[in-house]
């Protein structure tokens, strides 16, 4: 059977490790897979329980970070030119910008048929200054010419790869959306719901908001607790604010929401009965859990591949308030699952908010639209399907001993 090298910057909890765990034990038996994952930062997350439910062993690369590092990276360069030696893979393909680099490079000086790589999130706007935005560009557009074909998992950032960035032309670039098991977003709600409550002490009449993910910068959190304070002042209904995640601004966030006067706790605190407007958890594996409870979604970023909290919130039946960055405006239906606002703009953002709150009967309305647009959308059966279809298409043109014609037919 064909051989997939698959490569990831790091197992953190987000979209890519579920992509990356749903791919490695779904193809199988048609595909024979290798995951290979670099280190997690410190203030980071592990999400290797997601591949141990799989039963997914990954071979870690210890000098692989996501931060530059000359001599670490030449290191984990050539470990993974080994690795690919060893293995003999037919394909390989990168998931996430330093994989990507390396992995791509020592599958090209290898001489592997099919090379791959899946923008999950790109870095072209919001991360870095001019000089450096420049150079990733070029090094992307430089290993896209490497590359056998270039993943987007959103139509929105296939056009930007394509006609904004000019990383490579829109017939190399191939869009297959994210897919997920979601179904544990709607398992149980009820008891859900009412266990998350209880165990934060919220009312009913309490309006619960929650936004999910890293604290970095790129999320601009500030946006969100300002839009927050807005509300108060303006005397919205009771509200509860959950800030799900960690990462490295947590404690300038915990420091703006003392500076805009809004109370705060942390997770023992609150459970303890601590009744404060912010509760930062840090990291909830039990996601769907949070989902359940909660009454809206919030999102304020400054860009975004494909955002994996406002997919699993529609699939809870939660609505969605969210800026209206990257892939965000492919994977709702704005005006019917996700209330949108202008990146940067807090007074938009909040009026979205306000009108959420002030609408029991929209927000359910909203909700139970997004179930129903999310569940076949991003499946993992249906990732797991147009993967597959792709990878033998590729193999058939490199390497087509390996795929005749009449089984890239019967795949289709």
């Amino acid at each position: 059977m064909p051989r997939i090298l698959r490569i990831i910057n790091r197992l953190n909890l987000g979209g890519p490790t579920f992509n990356v765990a749903y791919l490695t034990h779904h193809l199988q038996p048609q595909f024979e897979t290798l995951l290979v994952s670099g280190m997690i930062d410190d203030s980071e997350e592990s999400s290797e329980f997601i591949l141990d439910d799989l039963g997914i062993k990954p071979r870690y690369i210890a000098n692989m970070y996501r931060d530059i590092s000359p001599l670490k990276d030449l290191t984990a360069y050539r470990e993974i030119k080994q690795i690919i030696k060893e293995f003999r893979p037919d394909i390989v393909h990168t998931h996430a910008a330093k994989a990507g680099t390396l992995g791509r490079l020592a599958a090209y000086d290898t001489g592997v048929p099919v090379i791959l790589h899946t923008f999950h999130g790109h870095v072209f706007h919001s991360y870095f200054g001019a000089t450096k935005t420049r150079l990733f560009l070029e090094i992307e557009r430089f290993l896209a010419r490497l590359s056998s074909r270039i993943v987007a998992i959103s139509e929105a950032q296939k056009q930007e790869l394509s006609q904004v960035y000019q990383i490579c032309a829109a017939d190399k670039i191939a869009t297959i959306p994210l897919g997920f098991d979601l179904s544990r977003f709607k398992d149980n709600q009820v008891n859900k719901r009412i266990d998350f409550r209880h165990k934060y002490h919220l009312a009913d009449d309490e309006i619960a908001i929650g936004i999910v993910g890293r604290l970095v910068p790129i999320k601009n959190h500030a946006l969100f607790l300002q839009a927050i304070q807005l509300l108060q002042q303006q005397g919205a209904q009771k509200l509860r604010v959950f800030v799900v995640g960690d990462g490295e601004e947590r404690s300038t966030i915990e420091q703006l929401a003392q500076e805009l006067q809004l109370s705060s706790c942390n997770y023992q605190a609150a459970i303890a009965g601590n009744k404060a407007t912010v509760t930062f958890t840090s990291w909830i594996r039990e996601v769907d859990e949070v989902y359940a409870g909660l009454d809206i979604v919030a999102l304020s970023s400054l860009n975004e591949g494909t955002p994996v909290s406002l997919i699993e919130a529609q699939a809870a039946n939660r609505p969605v308030v969210s800026t209206e960055v990257g892939g965000v405006r492919d994977v709702v239906q704005v005006g019917k699952t996700a209330l949108l606002s202008p990146s940067g703009d807090v007074v938009a953002f909040a009026n979205n908010l306000r009108r959420l709150c002030n609408n029991s009967h929209l927000r359910r309305k909203m909700g139970q639209a997004g179930a129903n647009f999310v569940d076949n959308r991003y499946s993992y059966r249906r990732l797991t399907r147009d993967m597959a279809d792709l990878y033998l298409q590729l193999l058939h043109e490199k390497a087509p001993n390996l795929v005749p014609a009449y089984q890239l037919a019967m795949s289709k």
